[in-house]
């Protein structure tokens, strides 16, 4: 008798942790580095910050890459893909389907560390508006007309205005 409950626990124990697993595996946000040495920290508050994001935007968050490089690699992307020969905060490739968020987001450390200087802003307030105008990429939001960067601007302000009450962290 304690043999068959200890193996019924032990099927749903195995059952719950495959969901988890399945979970976590097929519907995640990883991060990487390319050609630099960076450490990114508090992913999974990121991670939930993130999903919160897509939530508000009506979105589930699928796969999604963020890769953080130097200037000269996104400069090499730019041109290879995109035929664009200059340099970039971030480019956003998109592989959405329908309401399910997934792409890959390239990010210059370089030019963040850049701006971030230039705007008189911390590093970290500068990549997490980065990457979250990568995330309103893939939900849709443009930024060719002045129109649509004063919008992706509002959306960035207030998604990072957030930030630290959906994170639980004081700023």
């Amino acid at each position: 008798m304690n043999n068959k409950f200890d193996f019924q626990f032990f099927c749903i124990s195995l059952r719950f942790q495959l969901f988890l697993y399945a979970k976590i595996v097929l519907k995640m946000i990883r991060y990487f580095c390319e050609d630099i040495k960076f450490e990114f920290k508090n992913k999974l508050l990121n991670n939930r910050w993130l999903k919160f994001v897509a939530s508000s935007e009506v979105r589930k968050l699928q796969n999604i890459n963020i890769i953080f490089c130097s200037d000269n690699y996104i400069l090499d992307v730019n041109m290879k893909y995109l035929q664009h020969d200059y340099f970039t905060d971030i480019i956003t490739f998109d592989y959405c389907e329908g309401n399910s968020l997934s792409g890959d987001l390239f990010i210059s450390i370089d030019s963040v560390r850049d701006n971030a200087a230039f705007y008189g802003t911390d590093f970290s307030d500068e990549l997490n508006r980065v990457i979250v105008h990568g995330i309103l990429h893939l939900i849709g939001y443009d930024d060719h007309t002045d129109e649509e960067q004063k919008i992706m601007r509002s959306k960035e302000d207030y998604y990072l205005s957030l930030r630290p009450v959906v994170c639980g962290i004081a700023k």
